[in-house]
């Protein structure tokens, strides 16, 4: 009787209007360059582009706090209390952003959305949503482990709350260690006190391995006598207690089958899915793989890279738009005409990233890249413990278009951002001066229009800008350091500066570029 109210239920609901089409890439330290933990996200989607800082602050103790939604839509409507938790009696400074992403402790976050058997829809009475169940992480845990614990049990205590898709990923990196962590829903019908309200597992990304997440579940295989996955270290894979009670509940397993226990078909519903992104990624860093491009469901959870990574290596391949694939759009033949001279000729509006009336037009297939138009920030998340974590933990941040843009270095312990960094507002249509992400955004959509003209524009900027960025970023982490071992609150004001100074340099830089492009309009 359970299954079927859960049936008419999952029938009667609306379908979800948040667009899942983030991505996270894992870098162990053994499989970087320089040691350092890796883990970044594209927030794809119109979501809340701003940088808040919320300090660190000390408690009274039996205070409560408040269980927040839509706070990945906060630039543009209330925050809605669900509910609310004991406090605990510090709570450390933290980046509060669609999906907060980084704390004073050097305890770094990426996200992204997973696909999942329907059967796993959370229960109206469910509160925590994946980007609070961060925000609680972040406020309360220094370590990847920790914060993984906490999450878990919140979410079994306080029920899993879907806000963009039925199932969520975080990854996870501390200095020593990088995670992926999944969790979906238990069902419709789930009440407090009804047992566990949500499922989860994590695990970690071997030292010298990398992996990524594209809106894909990447946890496979768990023998159901040890519990984690077969070959993998029991120190290396966490899992809620009542994860196969509750496939057999929903009807998503069936132990009398004799098939194996497989997470991302089971929870994930991934089975027979391909997902270019993931394939782009596991090519470009192992490429000794030979990885079938048209099936990636049954692919590791992570590979030995080729080569050892740097972070200026994972930047780049977060402005990867195909090229040279079968899917390169801005190679399809549809672009070619015949000029008044006879000659075959490409179209200045050829573009990678086309909108779908041009894909329409010209008959081109859309595919999935890495970078695209919709992204409302992007960042690379770096943390070295060989540093202290004001300095080792840094996180590469942009706004906009992951193919166009530029990133500046966002140290984890910086007090304060540029206003314009903290400013927009996606649900108004005007264009805002004083908030650095239209700068990005209108550079991204004004290029668009005639690419091949102006994409060369684009660079002319953005190259030399970055690189000169990249270059100064050993000098002001020795600085820094010096600084440091002084007097710690100088070098934090110190690199705070910096970054700001930075910020508005870029954001000037692509204002400045606007203009530009607009005078190059057909």
């Amino acid at each position: 009787m359970k299954r079927v109210l859960i049936t008419v239920l999952l029938v009667l609901s609306l379908f979800y209007t948040g667009l899942m089409a983030c991505t996270d890439i894992l870098v162990g330290k053994l499989a970087s360059v320089d040691g350092s933990v890796i883990v970044s996200q594209t927030v794809d989607g119109t979501y809340d582009s701003r940088i808040l800082i919320v300090p660190a602050a000390d408690h009274e103790p039996g205070s409560m706090t408040p269980v927040w939604e839509w706070i990945v839509y906060a630039d543009r409507m209330p925050l809605v209390q669900l509910g609310e938790i004991p406090q605990v009696e510090h709570t450390y400074q933290y980046f509060l952003h669609s999906y907060p992403f980084g704390n004073e402790k050097g305890l770094l976050m990426g996200e992204t959305t997973q696909g999942g058997a329907r059967a796993t829809a959370n229960s109206p009475d469910a509160i925590m949503t994946i980007e609070q169940l961060q925000a609680f992480a972040l406020q309360r845990t220094d370590n990847a482990r920790d914060a993984i614990l906490l999450m878990g049990a919140l979410a079994e205590e306080y029920g899993y709350r879907e806000s963009c898709n039925l199932g969520e990923c975080i990854t996870l990196a501390d200095g020593k260690e990088a995670w992926m962590f999944e969790i979906y829903g238990v069902g419709p019908l789930w009440k407090p006190g009804d047992g566990p309200g949500a499922v989860w597992a994590a695990q970690r990304v071997p030292d010298d391995h990398i992996s990524m997440n594209g809106n894909s579940s990447m946890i496979g295989e768990i023998d159901l006598t040890t519990n984690r996955p077969p070959n993998v270290d029991e120190d290396h894979f966490l899992i809620c207690d009542n994860y196969l009670d509750t496939a057999i509940e929903l009807g998503l397993y069936d132990p009398a089958s004799g098939e194996p226990f497989v997470w991302k078909y089971v929870y994930g519903n991934m089975k027979g899915r391909w997902n270019p992104r993931l394939w782009r990624v596991f090519s470009t860093f192992n490429p000794s793989g030979n990885w079938p491009y048209d099936k990636t469901d049954d692919y590791p959870f992570s590979v030995k890279p080729d080569n050892l990574v740097s972070v200026y290596d994972v930047i780049d391949i977060y402005r990867d738009v195909m090229a040279g694939t079968p899917h390169d759009m801005v190679a399809n033949e549809a672009w070619l005409y015949t000029n008044t001279r006879g000659e075959t000729v490409k179209s200045g509006l050829a573009s990678p990233q086309p909108g779908a009336e041009f894909r329409n037009l010209l008959g081109i297939p859309s595919v999935r890249n890495i970078a695209v138009q919709s992204t409302s920030s992007f960042f690379i998340c770096q943390t070295r413990d060989w540093l202290p974590p004001e300095i080792g933990a840094v996180v590469w941040f942009g706004l906009g278009n992951s193919h166009k843009a530029v990133v500046v270095p966002l140290f984890c312990a910086n007090t304060s951002v540029p206003e314009s960094w903290k400013i927009v507002n996606r649900s108004d249509p005007k264009i805002d001066r004083n908030a650095a992400f239209w700068a990005f955004y209108t550079v991204d959509r004004v290029s668009g229009v005639r690419y091949q003209v102006m994409m060369p524009l684009v660079e002319a900027v953005r190259k030399p800008l970055q690189e000169r960025i990249y270059r100064m970023q050993p000098a002001v982490e020795a600085t820094a350091l010096a600084l440091y071992e002084v007097d710690r609150d100088l070098a934090v004001e110190y690199l705070t500066q910096y970054t700001s100074s930075l910020m508005l340099e870029v954001e000037a830089a692509y204002w400045e570029l606007l203009d530009t492009l607009l005078l190059k309009l057909p």
